[in-house]
């Protein structure tokens, strides 16, 4: 079963969509609540969304750690939402929108795969309806208007080394993360790729169009020489921000190839940013569904740690259900094996592996829920290699389906559709790793203890004294958000595994006081990452009928 083998592109292009405003009507959505972009993606005004039913639950979709190309945790969200539909279930799935960084480097677009895709597919991993451009250019502006101030006066005294805003560009370019500015003071800065933008994270945390406003005028640029915070509302900047926001705010509806209604809406990226969707999206989608399947980016340790810990609390949207995304590749990676080398059979490799998983699964314990494994099968994969998981989960008494949504969309998630539906009428007990008020060292202990594993944390001189400046001004209590690698529960992407002993060092800490958290940056992650030796830019092309090809 060489799922790997489908072409994305021509089954999407091979399967006929409904227009959407058909599946707004089937998802109970009112005609004066739509704003269609052509035939097959439209927005959502929310405001004219009933808000008369109870809420539907939310199943959340996490991953073990990754190997760089990722494991199938959007197929299988995609999948698995697909599943409940056809087993009866009023399913919504919702989803973040990607960024055109991984879409043109390496790891690729977000919209699923084989047939668990959302369509269209080419829209959505290219320019969509534009919020990722509106984000873009919201930041900008403000960015401009600090730099604007300074040239005209600098009427409220602010110290040009303490502007912590640089810009942003939804493009991996590794030239461009530090640059010289020629005008004004010629401080230092650089660039961010788009989807680390507080303006994106406030975006996707904002419950309505006036705590959007609230948000972005909250906003801290720098200090004033006197040590006063100076806010985008200082600088008049947020009424325009928030004007070219008014679009992108609204979440966008679109189909997967089976029908299921999906929002897809807001983009930051799980290491470096909170991860998930718009609390909007999600909270609009438990408006017209009973089950909204939802992912969170890269290992439980960061989207789901963020979407439970920050979303959940924040929009009071804590998941009936989790489920976790192994795969025997990524099982192998952190078995000792080689990225280039893990197609090769090795049930022992597997089992050494299985260390990570473990972690992953007892942190989902931790807050209170029962995990639900879904191992996603890749045609590389022998039976012996998926029953070494199999019988672990079996021994753990942690619920385990082999799922083939790539291949067989939701037909291949049924087992795991099943095992979620039992878990949907239980009540489990969240429990976030922290209590709210706690202050950010008790926050990043608790983090680096209980869920990564490690030993403690060690601060550099500058996040010491950042940390000062945070309780000067009373933001010492705010949620914090974590960027680090990926590939390990610790700040180094070579110790695979379950590591213990190890000391995550934080290098900065900033406020980002619109979105209502603090990034605690660690090891040598990048806010704008660069491209891989091979992007996959190099490959893309339109024909002149407007087909697009190498885009997957």
């Amino acid at each position: 079963m060489n799922t790997e083998a489908l072409d994305d592109a021509s089954i999407a292009a091979a399967t006929a969509l409904q227009p959407i405003v058909q599946i707004a009507a089937d998802a109970g959505l009112a005609a004066d609540a739509l704003e269609p972009y052509g035939r097959y993606q439209a927005k959502i005004d929310v405001d004219r969304v009933s808000r008369e039913a109870p809420p539907g639950a939310v199943v959340l979709v996490t991953a073990m750690s990754p190997t760089p190309a990722g494991e199938g945790k959007s197929t299988v969200t995609v999948g698995l939402g697909d599943a409940l539909a056809a087993a009866g279930h009023r399913t919504m799935i919702a989803l973040r929108e990607p960024s055109l960084g991984p879409v043109f480097g390496m790891k690729g677009g977000a919209t699923g795969g084989g047939h668990a895709q959302v369509v269209p597919m080419i829209s959505i991993n290219l320019h969509f309806t534009g919020d990722f451009h509106a984000i873009t250019s919201a930041h900008n502006l403000l960015a401009a208007m600090v730099d604007n101030h300074l040239h005209h006066g600098n009427a409220l005294d602010v110290d040009p080394e303490s502007i912590s805003l640089r810009r942003v560009l939804d493009v991996n370019d590794r030239a461009l993360r530090r640059i010289r500015l020629e005008s004004g003071d010629g401080r230092s800065t650089g660039f961010d790729i788009t989807a680390a933008s507080e303006v994106m994270a406030i975006l996707c945390l904002a419950v309505d169009r006036a705590d959007l406003a609230a948000r972005l005028a909250r906003m801290t640029i720098g200090f004033a020489r006197d040590g006063r915070a100076i806010t985008a509302g200082d600088l008049g900047a947020d009424g325009a921000m928030a004007v070219l926001l008014q679009e992108a705010f609204k979440p966008n509806l679109v189909q997967t190839l089976a029908g299921t209604p999906a929002l897809v809406h807001g983009g930051p990226f799980g290491n470096i940013a909170h991860g998930c969707n718009s609390l909007v999206a999600t909270t609009t989608a438990r408006r017209l569904a009973d089950v909204v399947v939802t992912e969170a980016g890269f290992g439980a340790d960061l989207g789901a740690e963020k979407f439970l810990d920050i979303k959940a609390r924040a929009g009071d949207c804590a998941p009936a259900a989790v489920v976790v995304v192994a795969t025997v590749r990524a099982l192998k990676m952190h078995g000792g094996i080689a990225v280039d080398a893990v197609g090769a059979d090795d049930p022992g490799a597997v089992r050494t592996g299985l260390t990570n998983l473990a972690r992953h699964l007892e942190n989902v314990r931790r807050y209170g829920y029962q995990p639900v494994v879904a191992l996603n099968r890749f045609g590389t994969d022998t039976e012996e290699e998926l029953a070494v998981v199999e019988d672990y989960c079996a021994s753990q008494g942690v619920r385990c389906a082999v799922t083939t949504v790539h291949a067989e969309g939701a037909a291949g998630g049924a087992a795991l559709a099943r095992h979620v539906t039992e878990l949907l009428d239980a009540a489990p007990s969240y429990t976030p790793v922290y209590p709210e008020g706690a202050d950010v060292e008790e926050q990043l202990d608790a983090l680096v203890r209980r869920v990564y594993g490690g030993a403690g944390v060690e601060f550099s001189a500058e996040a010491r004294r950042q940390l000062e400046r945070l309780r000067e001004h009373g933001w010492e209590k705010l949620p914090v958000c974590v960027a680090k690698t990926q590939y390990s529960f610790s700040d180094d992407p070579t110790l695979l595994g379950a590591p213990s002993g190890f000391t995550v060092r934080v290098r900065e800490l900033v406020p980002k006081t619109g979105a209502g958290f603090i990034v605690a940056l660690t090891g040598t992650v990048m806010t704008m990452p660069g491209l891989p030796a091979r992007p996959a830019a190099e490959h893309m092309g339109v024909h002149d009928d407007g087909t697009v090809t190498g885009l997957f």
